[in-house]
């Protein structure tokens, strides 16, 4: 059996990016932060594994 894919929203990615809601956006548009999904009505979430990646990403561009 195949595990979920976890959605992490908003107050989550906050805390695991320490970025602002503007800040984030401003990233997404520009391709430099993984794209949000549409979770219904006014909700929207993020891949789990798409923002661990980013956050490996950005540690492994620090050690360089």
């Amino acid at each position: 059996m195949e595990s979920q894919e976890r959605v992490l929203r908003k107050p989550e990615v906050f805390h695991l990016v320490a970025l602002s809601d503007s800040t984030i956006w401003r990233m997404e548009k520009s391709g430099l932060f993984p794209k949000r999904l549409k979770i219904g009505g006014n909700s929207v979430g993020w891949l789990k594994s798409e923002i661990d990646e980013w956050i490996e990403t950005r540690a492994e561009q620090r050690a360089q």
